[in-house]
């Protein structure tokens, strides 16, 4: 029997109760932290609190995805809650305005309207098709990216440069990097590469978790006649930025890493006006040009993950990014400073603030190959109880990263100097 409108009316309020009082207590269970110092114990603790994460090892593995806070976690099962018991009833009615209010908070936190942005499942899945997909590469031109650059997005521009008879130049970064040698570094590559098309930029890379000052690269890339594709996939609601202050016409990051929204919830950007350089999804060949939605064809994806992004943003306004940025740099230099000159240790990052944000990775001498550092990590793993993973790619050799989080104790940061002790004179070369 159909339902009437008064009937739909009531169940439909019935039914969002769930998920609306989860909502709401994502923007009221976290304590205030904006005012917090770094150093504030007892405040860092009222959030660790909410995050239940576990305490049997000591977690400095934090790059791969971020753990959903408390109330981030209760406004998802509703939601996946909602969506189990209503469906396709809910899917094709109702959620389609909870999408659109959804991508509306996306878009604020990015910083750029919702036309510009469309949801994907992950950075490298919306970079993938912002990489392959852009039009203006041809035979004889030429593509430029670096070692620090994501596995599957160097991959996607070796691929572009074979699928169009161009070519991919591959740089490796300073082994010593500095905020201004980095970009002289993009401006003599740039230079020295005659019809260069399309730079490829990471804002904070995966593997030794260097920032890179994207703002100032980008107008170098412009005036050699060559667009910029941005990974922020690390990088964003880790440092405080919204997408246009990086001067890209387009970008890809992430919602479930440091805005902790459920896995499964990434964003791409295109600047109005710049959408028809990136060519549709083949599986949309008619879409408007103007679409940003239609570059990335999703089908039927986890829908709750994208409905959650609001929560998790609602938690992560009661921190504010500066706050975390700073928290996050006390707990990365608990570890790197009393580490820096170890004989045998070689720690990848300065201590410039403007080039590292929580990640930083090392190396033991003469360990540089993958295996070196897998068996480092396993050997971290068994006998210390600290979890980290190893990095391949770098020029110069593989590493191991550290990457805490909010709910990082210093006491367990701490526990990564006298491992690292005594384990590097045990194995360096």
């Amino acid at each position: 029997m159909a339902m009437g409108d008064d009937q739909w009316a009531v169940s439909r309020r019935t039914a969002l109760l769930g998920a609306a009082a989860a909502t709401t207590a994502a923007a009221i269970s976290a304590p205030s932290a904006a005012a917090l110092a770094p150093d504030d114990e007892a405040g860092w603790a009222k959030i660790a609190a909410l995050y239940p994460v576990t305490r049997a090892i000591t977690q400095l593995e934090n790059g791969y995805w971020g753990s959903m806070a408390t109330p981030v976690l209760a406004a998802h099962r509703a939601i996946l809650d909602r969506l189990n018991r209503d469906n396709s009833w809910y899917a094709r009615r109702a959620m389609v305005k909870d999408q659109a209010a959804a991508k509306a908070r996306a878009a604020e936190a990015m910083g750029v309207a919702p036309e510009e942005m469309a949801f994907c499942r992950n950075a490298a899945e919306g970079l993938s098709a912002l990489i392959s997909q852009f039009r203006d590469v041809g035979p004889g031109d030429r593509i430029l990216y670096s070692d620090t650059d994501y596995e599957a997005m160097q991959g996607a521009m070796v691929s572009l440069a074979r699928a169009r008879g161009a070519k991919a130049v591959k740089i490796a970064l300073p082994r010593a990097p500095t905020h201004d040698n980095l970009i002289t570094a993009y401006a003599a590559a740039i230079a020295a590469t005659p019809r260069l098309k399309l730079v490829l930029l990471t804002h904070m890379s995966h593997r030794a978790g260097l920032v890179l000052t994207v703002a100032a690269i980008v107008p170098l890339a412009r005036d050699a006649g060559a667009q910029v594709i941005v990974d922020a996939a690390q990088s964003f609601y880790q440092i405080d930025f919204k997408l246009p202050d990086l001067g890209a016409d387009f970008v890809g990051m992430n919602f479930h890493k440091w805005v902790g929204a459920p896995l499964g919830v990434a964003g791409i950007y295109i600047r109005k006006g710049m959408t028809d350089a990136i060519a549709p999804s083949a599986a949309e060949p008619d879409a408007r040009p103007d679409s940003v939605e239609a570059r990335v064809h999703q089908g039927t994806v986890d829908y709750s993950a994208q409905l959650t992004v609001p929560a998790a943003l609602d938690f992560q306004r009661t921190i504010g990014t500066p706050t975390k940025l700073a928290r996050l740099h006390y707990l990365r230099n608990r570890w790197v400073k009393p580490l820096r000159g170890l004989a045998g240790l070689d720690i990848l990052l300065p201590d410039d603030p403007r080039l590292h944000g929580a990640t930083t990775s090392f190396r033991i001498n003469g360990r540089t190959s993958t295996a070196d550092n897998i068996a480092i990590t396993d050997i971290l793993l068994e006998r210390f109880g600290i979890m980290t993973v190893h990095r391949a790619g770098l020029a110069d050799g593989a590493c191991v990263r550290v990457t805490p989080s909010l709910f990082t104790t210093p006491a367990e940061v701490d526990r990564l100097v006298p491992a690292l002790r005594t384990l590097v004179p045990e194995l360096a070369r």
